[in-house]
């Protein structure tokens, strides 16, 4: 597994392996590894001859300089992991490296950028499709593998892409859940004891509507599932909606094509998201 910390050095490294048409798979996290990101590491070597992991807390998409600087960074935990997962680059660059001078970035994300999360987070998908368009500069990558934890995020992504006129193929990759139904996130370092309890009613909200999705109307499981969610202590609901996957707006007909249940909450002082495809 090789380590590389530049843009230079990582072309010098991948512009062989493109000269002989292999294909390069791109994992863009920002460290703080799981299992959810080693399986999005196992699903690209299937796809992909040179799997490239990224590992970069970038600054541009936190909304709250609190929530940059509280980030976890277990930097040894994340290179045993990915050794592990037999990654085969890892490129970890310095905030200098990836903005070397003052920038402004701001592109046409489309109407869903100011919904759900671009709501409580305003000009996180900047950020973030900020920083996804230099590391796919970068890389130079065939495909780019992202969780599906993040719906909202891989569809911004898309939309970047499609602005940009890119070639990169985006793979949207199942949620990896513990045990007891909690999507792993690199947050959940942060939930106490009580608080890891209090986060599993996301999933079980999430849970009772895709069971009761044949059986009752849209209105009815909202109304469940956010009386749920509302009635645990230590939990504060900022949505819980279920929306057509396309454009993120609420939908009503059970029969629309694309359907998403898709939910936020603050569990103690930590703030987590979660979602299920429904139909």
């Amino acid at each position: 597994m090789k380590v590389i910390n530049t843009i230079a050095a990582l072309r010098t490294l991948l512009e062989p392996m493109k000269v002989g048409q292999q294909k390069i798979a791109l994992v863009p996290t920002m460290g703080a590894l799981h299992k959810g990101h080693v399986s999005l590491i196992s699903i690209a070597q299937q796809y992909a001859d040179v799997v490239v992991c990224s590992i970069f807390v970038n600054p541009t998409q936190f909304t709250d300089p609190k929530d940059l600087e509280k980030y976890p960074r277990p930097l040894e935990h994340d290179m045993r992991m990915l050794k592990d997962a037999g990654c085969d680059v890892v490129f970890m660059p310095s905030v200098q490296e990836m903005y070397p001078e003052a920038e402004s970035w701001h592109i046409d994300l489309g109407p869903a950028e100011f919904l759900l999360e671009g709501e409580f987070r305003r000009g996180h998908y900047q950020g973030v499709t900020q920083i996804v368009k230099k590391l796919f500069d970068a890389v130079l990558p065939d495909l780019a593998f992202f969780g599906q934890k993040d719906f909202q995020q891989i569809l911004m992504i898309e939309n970047m892409v499609a602005y940009f006129g890119l070639s990169v193929q985006l793979v949207s990759c199942p949620i990896i859940r513990e045990d007891d139904g909690l999507a792993m996130s690199s947050r959940n370092i942060h939930l106490t004891a009580e608080d890891r309890r209090n986060a599993l009613v996301l999933s079980r909200a999430l849970t009772y509507v895709r069971d009761h999705f044949s059986e009752e109307e849209i209105p009815a499981l909202l109304q469940e599932a956010r009386a749920m969610i509302s009635n645990t202590a230590g939990v504060e609901l900022d949505y819980f909606t279920i929306a057509d996957g396309r454009t993120l707006l609420p939908e009503t007909d059970k029969d629309h094509p694309g359907l998403v249940a898709l939910v936020a909450a603050k569990v103690g002082q930590t703030r987590l998201i979660d979602n299920m495809l429904l139909n």
